[in-house]
């Protein structure tokens, strides 16, 4: 019967008792009545109802973590065509992977299930940007790995490397879903996509321009700026780097992060195309390098650590909440000005996996030295994230924003 064929398919991913009960009284309407013109228009209102959802009094961003190696991982490290070394920790060598089968389970709610599908028919003819640093990427190539397999044809997916941007194309679906890399949003001298390691970092903290081209025509913007703001020593700089007579001056680093985002605020408010435009800003993603927080020895950190921590509310003492303050306050001043942009929250919902960071299983562009290899805690990477990993429940959560919010 197609008519409840198309039912079943609407159905999928949704577990409101109520819904269901609904449901399975259209069901037995188009039982009764066959696949005839009733059964399409009642798939056509069940369609519509969904489409609708709004979620309105859910906080995806309280819940806990609960094992689940039943619909967990969405995705297999090895079988994702744009997978990177530095997110790669089962090629790398681990060899626990209950990092992967952990479900964000909200408190009262529960997340859409991911439908591949679904998303690029809601993106499609649109261009979605992630502007950030190696978070940011981290982020981006986790939702390639969630679509990759709802691709079928190879060739209608392809990611292509121009300088700072990195695009891939659903060709199918005439989507673009980028990459660029801005670690700090204004100019730098850490701009270079690849040779950004420098030791003393400098902005120019009133430039964006050069950036902002590259992704002012897009339909989502995803903002991620935190990390690099960490440092404790930077320096701002007015007028350009060529310049003998630029200027110097040296900030605080809530201060220098305030005034970047108001740069980045002041630019957008002058240029984003309010009709256009929706943007997502995503909140500091936390890193475990002092195990201390969670009762380890002090000076350990995420290195061997299997699972995440359970203690309700957990906060560790490295997370600068002025900052995320600082970014909620920039973040509200564009809503009341009018401009369509969301913070996600995914900080806390991160605190608790210790658990999936890639420690030292990842390719590492600086070999480990002999003293490090003796001791592996002192090079473990305890700032990224594994794939599959904690950036996928970011991605379901910005999925159902995109799918049933835009």
């Amino acid at each position: 019967m197609k008519g409840t064929e198309r039912l079943q398919k609407v159905v999928h991913g949704y577990h409101s008792v109520g819904f269901m009960l609904v449901m399975v009284v259209m069901m037995v309407v188009v039982y009764f009545y066959g696949d005839n013109n009733s059964s399409t228009e009642i798939s056509f209102e069940v369609t519509e109802i969904l489409e609708d959802h709004s979620f309105e009094g859910c906080d995806f961003f309280n819940g806990s973590w609960v094992y689940d190696n039943t619909s967990r991982p969405l995705y297999k490290e090895r079988q994702c065509s744009f997978m990177v070394d530095d997110y790669s920790c089962e090629k790398f060598g681990r060899k626990d992977f209950q990092y992967q089968f952990w479900r964000w389970q909200p408190h009262g709610c529960h997340l859409p299930r991911f439908n591949g599908t679904a998303l690029l028919e809601k993106l499609r003819d649109k261009r979605v940007v992630f502007v950030g640093d190696s978070l940011g990427k981290n982020h981006w190539v986790s939702l390639l790995c969630l679509i990759d397999s709802w691709i079928l044809e190879p060739s209608h997916k392809v990611a292509e490397w121009h300088g700072s941007l990195i695009t891939f194309k659903a060709s199918e679906y005439n989507v673009s879903i980028d990459f660029y890399w801005e670690p700090l949003l204004v100019e730098s001298n850490c701009d270079d996509p690849v040779k950004h390691r420098v030791h003393d970092r400098i902005m120019k903290i009133e430039s964006i321009e050069r950036h902002a081209k590259q992704w002012i025509n897009a339909d989502i913007l995803i903002f991620d700026s935190y990390t690099w703001w960490l440092e404790p020593n930077m320096t701002l700089l007015w007028g350009s780097f060529e310049n003998p007579n630029r200027t110097y001056v040296e900030s605080r680093r809530v201060t220098r992060y305030e005034m970047a985002l108001r740069t980045w605020s002041n630019w957008l408010d002058t240029h984003l195309d309010r009709e256009k435009t929706r943007m997502f800003f995503i909140s500091l993603s936390p890193d475990h390098k002092e195990g201390g927080d969670w009762g380890k020895t002090m000076g350990e950190n995420c290195f061997n650590e299997t699972q995440p921590i359970t203690e309700e509310g957990y906060w560790g003492k490295g997370t600068d909440t002025d900052l995320m303050r600082t970014a909620q306050s920039a973040v509200q001043d564009l809503e009341k000005k009018g401009l369509n942009i969301k913070l996600l929250n995914i900080t806390q919902l991160s605190q608790y996996r210790k658990d999936g960071h890639p420690s030292i299983y990842k390719r590492h562009w600086v070999p480990p030295t002999k003293l490090e290899l003796a001791n592996p805690v002192q090079y473990a990477d305890c700032v990224h994230w594994c794939l599959p990993g904690v950036p996928d429940i970011w991605n379901e959560i910005l999925y159902a924003y995109i799918r049933y919010n835009i």
